[in-house]
């Protein structure tokens, strides 16, 4: 069996993230996607919350899976005896980064490569980040995220959406 996996943070999950995630499914027999657990950060949504949101947004695959996880990728990717890490990138400037980290991740457990997927166009510009901020000033956020993440992402900020 072929098992991937797509780490990431996710907050939130947008429409590049399940662009990856659609056609990663396609390449192996079960996607795990990995919701890191970051204590250097202060995400908008907990762990729980992004894993909840991404079972909501993913529900129509059935070979995906939604796991937590916190540590090195490479250690979560050997425990699920994952061979394949996939990556996406939207530009040159991320290929620099991924690079290195998936040289990194081979030197550690030379058994896990990694698969760049390149991000469909229309989704080449957009960033959790980004969307964070658009919202967090009340900006329309319905065409980068699935509804269920626009709805929460509101909440979060108290702010009304019809």
């Amino acid at each position: 069996m072929r098992i991937g996996i797509y780490p990431g943070s996710f907050d939130p999950v947008t429409l590049g993230h399940l662009d990856i995630i659609y056609r990663a499914s396609k390449l192996v027999d079960r996607l795990i996607i990995g919701v890191l657990t970051n204590s250097k950060k202060s995400p908008l949504f907990t762990t729980q919350e992004r894993v909840l949101l991404l079972e909501e947004a993913t529900k129509g695959i059935p070979n995906v899976v939604i796991e937590a996880y916190q540590g090195l990728l490479v250690d979560f990717a050997e425990e699920r005896q994952a061979g394949m890490i996939v990556r996406g990138l939207r530009a040159i400037t991320d290929f620099e980064y991924e690079l290195q980290l998936a040289q990194t991740n081979h030197k550690i457990n030379p058994k896990v490569d990694t698969v760049f997927l390149t991000t469909s166009v229309e989704y080449a510009y957009l960033s959790s980040s980004m969307v964070r901020e658009i919202a967090s000033y009340g900006g329309k956020i319905d065409q980068f995220v699935p509804a269920c993440v626009a709805q929460s992402m509101y909440e979060k900020y108290n702010l009304r959406r019809g």
